[in-house]
């Protein structure tokens, strides 16, 4: 369901207070139709006191002015300008690229807005740089453009989850701020497109943690619920988004960034991005090359991005032909995600692909300088009481002559040995102290710093399958390409505390471990295990064809619920029996709709 800059489907604007004619017909109808007085007493009453919809709430709250000539020629038409330069319903609303690009579509579809995509990417930029999120409101939601699947627990309770989070993400309306009449519109929108909207927002709230209406009430009606907090925690206007407003430049990006990308199932990639200015301002073009430190393999991109409201990054790469391999970044053309830092010195996010988005590179950037600088470490962490463990620093414009007593690894972890140095790599040999400090180590040569870069353990405490919660999609059919499904195994010290999921534990990175499905018993005859699909050892997870199976009972389909089971090789409990974790899979038929915003990041 697309949350996204509201429009009445009625009508794309409200009327201008020079032509009052046509909303006060629509008045008199709904007046008649609801009354039994006569035609001339309704008038004289609207003669006196013009009658208001309360479905058109009136704006009252100062708005954003839009002074774009493209914006202007383009959603003009409709969206009537005030005297202050005010867009009608526009200049009430900010949001990140892909809402604006979720309005465009929109526009296109229901209202009859025409636009090149060259247009269409002015429009969208424009939009964003004016009225767009502040990084501090973007980050919290930042997973929902980067297609990440996570457990949102942002969600305060179970009206709002019912209400909000029932049919999308609730990154979805956290990704938009709006004036109180524009959250209010809002729910005009879904009730005029979406008929369970209406029934959902009638029924009374259930949720026993809402406090008990005063005097016998009557309970608030969900829609209420979720009003009233999105007005709270989403205005129109916020400091952030005042103060983001004064700092706002292009973002000058140009140049080498050192890069550390994740990739589930595959490990740790290291390498550089260069980014070079091309054509307007905040268009990039980019060389990208990377290597894996678990097989020593390399990979070649090249791209193109831009930037929107000075931070963030939309952008594509390939390595050239496109391949078959679903789970290979050579036989993909990649999506870019990232949010740059306002100091222009480290980016994160994710470049992603796949029919589901379900692949991708965690990502890290840091912009090379003429001072030393520590893009990763590898093995990713060490144990407390190692003696003469290797331990390589990746980066850039290391001194030569590089010495023990340059590098700093924090406390009880010593650097005996530099083995090797170049300036972009450096082979130590490190001693750990049995009394270390548990936790992640700051890496430090000379006066630059890789914050929390190197974990030290005692042990692995726990396993951890992730993502936690996954969904794959059926596939296979002339019709619908399978929606795969990644997994990683990462291990866990249980911290200072000693107890296992809480907030000191210490992430060591994967974990050796082998894999297995088991079956999730939820009806007597469960037998999802032999039929969802195949994981191999790598983790990857590919579904089974979709469509009725002759072989399985009744003649169903595929689809299951299963267990994803990470068995460790070299990690055992306080019994002596190997470490496991979970991951719950739904495998699910294909997805029949889909929603893309390509005019965000071509």
């Amino acid at each position: 369901m697309s949350v996204a800059q509201t429009v009445d489907i009625v009508s794309a604007t409200r009327p201008t207070p020079a032509t009052p004619k046509r909303p006060l017909r629509r008045h008199l109808v709904h007046f008649l139709a609801l009354t039994a007085l006569p035609a001339s007493i309704v008038l004289a009453q609207a003669a006196k006191e013009p009658a208001r919809d309360p479905s058109n709430p009136v704006e009252t709250e100062a708005g954003i002015p839009v002074s774009d000539a493209l914006v202007m020629e383009k959603c003009g038409s409709c969206h009537t300008a005030d005297a202050k330069g005010n867009l009608s319903r526009i200049s009430y609303v900010r949001t990140t690229p892909e809402g604006w690009a979720q309005v465009i579509r929109r526009m296109s579809a229901l209202n009859g807005l025409s636009l090149t995509p060259v247009e269409a990417k002015a429009v969208i930029r424009s939009l964003s740089n004016s009225h767009g999120l502040a990084p501090e409101e973007a980050k919290p939601v930042s997973y929902f453009a980067e297609h990440r699947i996570i457990n949102e627990t942002n969600v305060p309770n179970e009206t709002i989850r019912q209400s909000c989070a029932a049919c999308h993400g609730f990154a979805q309306p956290l990704s938009w701020r709006r004036s109180k009449a524009e959250w209010s519109l809002l729910r005009n929108l879904h009730v005029a497109m979406y008929s369970q909207a209406d029934a959902q927002f009638r029924k009374p709230v259930e949720d026993p943690m809402q406090p008990v209406p005063a005097n016998g009430a009557p309970k608030p009606l969900p829609v209420e619920v979720a009003l009233e907090y999105m007005n709270k925690v989403a205005p129109l206007t916020t400091p952030e988004w005042t103060k983001w407003q004064a700092r706002q430049q292009s973002a000058k990006l140009g140049g080498k960034w050192l890069v550390n990308a994740m990739l589930p199932g595959k490990g740790l990639y290291v390498g550089e991005m260069i980014v070079t200015p091309a054509g307007a301002e905040d268009d990039y073009t980019t060389a990208i090359t990377l290597k894996s430190l678990a097989d020593g393999s390399t990979l070649t991109r090249s791209g193109k991005g831009l930037v929107y409201t000075g931070y963030s990054w939309r952008g594509t790469s390939s390595s050239g032909a496109k391949g078959t391999r679903p789970d290979a970044p050579a036989d993909h053309e990649t999506r870019e995600t990232m949010q740059f830092a306002p100091d222009r010195k480290s980016a994160e996010g994710r470049w992603f692909w796949g029919e589901y988005k379900e692949f991708g590179f965690n990502v890290k950037l840091t912009r090379a300088s003429a001072e030393p600088t520590v893009a990763a470490v590898w093995p990713y962490a060490l144990q407390a009481g190692s003696k003469g463990a290797s331990l390589k620093l990746i980066g850039d414009a290391f001194p030569a002559g590089l010495k023990p007593a340059d590098i700093d690894l924090g406390k009880g972890v010593t650097v005996t040995k530099v083995v090797s140095a170049s300036p972009t790599e450096a082979v130590l040999t490190v001693d750990v102290a049995a009394d270390a400090a548990v936790g992640a180590h700051d890496v430090g040569i000379g006066g630059t710093v890789l914050a929390a870069g190197l974990p030290i353990f005692k042990k692995v405490d726990y396993i951890k399958v992730t993502p936690e919660t996954a969904i794959a999609r059926l596939g296979g059919s002339e019709k619908h390409t399978p929606g795969h499904a990644q997994f990683d195994a990462i291990g866990y010290d249980a911290g200072l505390d000693g107890k296992p999921y809480t907030t000191d534990d210490v992430a060591l990175g994967p974990v050796d471990v082998t894999w297995g499905m088991e079956e999730l018993q939820t009806v007597y005859y469960d037998d999802d295990v032999n039929y969802v699909g195949k994981l191999n050892q790598t983790a990857l997870f590919t579904p089974a064809i979709d469509g009725p199976n002759p072989d399985r009972k009744w003649g169903r389909n595929n689809y299951g619920e299963v267990w994803v089971v990470a068995t460790a090789k070299n990690a055992f409990d306080s019994l002596g029996k190997p470490l496991k974790g979970k991951s719950f899979l739904l495998v699910t038929v294909p997805a029949y709709k889909r929603w893309d915003q390509p005019e965000v990041a071509k």
